[in-house]
């Protein structure tokens, strides 16, 4: 299941309030009715500007503005039946009453204005999401795709963690995670840089060190210009991890470039896949880098990887306590057939309960699962032919083997 920030709020949106009207309308006639029926020295008229006030919560200008006159409507009636128009209280009664609920269309109408505006700029920056981060397919190649994007930020749809897939010509899945130092709308323009250096080196460069260098030269020459230093006057950088993963055999390869390590989840095994070496941060050029090797890892079938920015693993409980990601992944039940969704279902649960729904940085996962070879085949069965099959890595250097840490 691939979720959405913005699309769970949709759902998480209550129905229309204009069914909520009703109960504005049946205090007007509530307190009509008591006030009529009351000694001549108690008056309840001032009450009625609870309706309009009360519709505004619940319903836009235009409704409140007719429940307004109801209400000043009320107090006329009110006044011709108990004591006359032409008295003093009455008439300053019917004044305030308009004059208040003027006053409360107008606020309907400014709340309204900014929603709008607020609506039009989450269009735009949902159109910014799915151009900038294009969504993964739920299936590429042998592999099946799950991700999760939340942003810090309420208004904003996207921030500075960005992930990508793409295929590569081998033929394999290149896939890429990164981690922009900042978060929020600022930092959309460095992670489009990195975004923009992936796609198209994942067609170009065979090896992925090649591919990883070309993305930290196109950081280094391009960050200056987007990024914001108007308002955050520090380093600038994005951490980023690639993979590449054959359609063929059982194993893949990654590069980091000062990235969390991913996660494999082997038969209910957690091994954090740490790498022999890391590069610094994409965009820190200055700093000496010795080659850059690839690591190899066993990557099976029914084997999941977890990739996630430090977002997730930095999470604080309101305690103060940092979620234990590895920790938690070895706790969760494991349905057969449940796949990289409910896998990822777990985990967004789980950080949610863990952090009380409160976060303080962008968080981007993905989970991949690597699908066993019968899957594969069923096409077949079904008189489709199997496309993106694969020969050996063509490179020809067994690279580095990353250190494994259980949990």
């Amino acid at each position: 299941m691939r979720y959405r920030r913005w699309s769970m709020d949709r759902v998480l949106q209550p129905p229309s309030g204009r069914g909520l009207v009703a109960v504005p309308l049946g205090l007007i006639v509530v307190i009509v009715l008591v006030d009529i029926h009351s000694p001549t020295d108690v008056h309840l008229g001032p009450l009625l500007v609870i309706a309009p006030a009360l519709t505004a919560s619940v319903a836009g200008p235009w409704l409140t503005a007719l429940v307004g006159l109801l209400a000043v409507g009320a107090q006329v009636l009110i006044g011709a039946l108990h004591g006359g128009l032409a008295t003093t209280n009455h008439i300053s009664q019917i004044v305030a009453i308009t004059f208040l609920s003027a006053l409360i269309v107008l606020f309907s109408r400014a709340r309204d204005r900014r929603i709008r505006e607020l609506n039009r700029v989450r269009s735009v920056s949902e159109a910014a999401q799915r151009v900038l981060l294009r969504p993964p397919p739920r299936k590429v190649g042998p592999l099946r795709v799950a991700w999760l994007y939340l942003a810090a930020e309420d208004e904003a749809k996207i921030g500075g963690d960005l992930f990508a897939v793409a295929r590569a010509a081998h033929p394999s899945t290149r896939v890429v995670i990164g981690d922009v130092r900042g978060k929020g709308l600022a930092s959309i323009g460095e992670a489009s840089v990195v975004l923009g250096a992936f796609r198209e080196g994942a067609h170009r460069h065979a090896l992925l060190p090649d591919l990883m260098e070309a993305m930290d030269d196109s950081v280094a020459r391009n960050l200056e210009e987007v990024a914001d230093t108007e308002h955050d006057a520090g380093e600038h950088f994005v951490t980023a991890l690639v993979l590449d993963i054959p359609d063929d055999g059982t194993h893949a390869e990654m590069v980091t470039a000062g990235h969390p390590p991913p996660l494999m989840v082997s038969e209910r095994r957690v091994t954090a896949l740490v790498p022999r070496d890391s590069a610094p941060p994409l965009g820190m050029g200055e700093l000496p880098v010795p080659p850059l090797r690839s690591d190899r890892f066993t990557f099976t079938a029914g084997d999941f990887l977890v990739l996630y920015t430090d977002g997730v693993i930095e999470a604080r409980s309101p305690a103060g306590a940092f979620y234990p990601l590895a920790d938690r992944l070895a706790s969760f039940p494991f349905l057969p057939g449940g796949g990289p969704d409910s896998l990822l279902r777990h985990i967004h649960r789980d950080l949610l309960a863990h952090t009380g729904g409160q976060l303080n940085d962008d968080i981007a996962l993905l989970v991949i699962e690597r699908v066993p070879t019968h899957h594969l085949l069923r096409p077949l069965l079904d008189g489709h032919p199997v496309t993106d099959r694969a020969d050996a890595h063509p490179d020809g250097v067994p690279p580095s083997t990353p250190h494994g840490q259980g949990v």
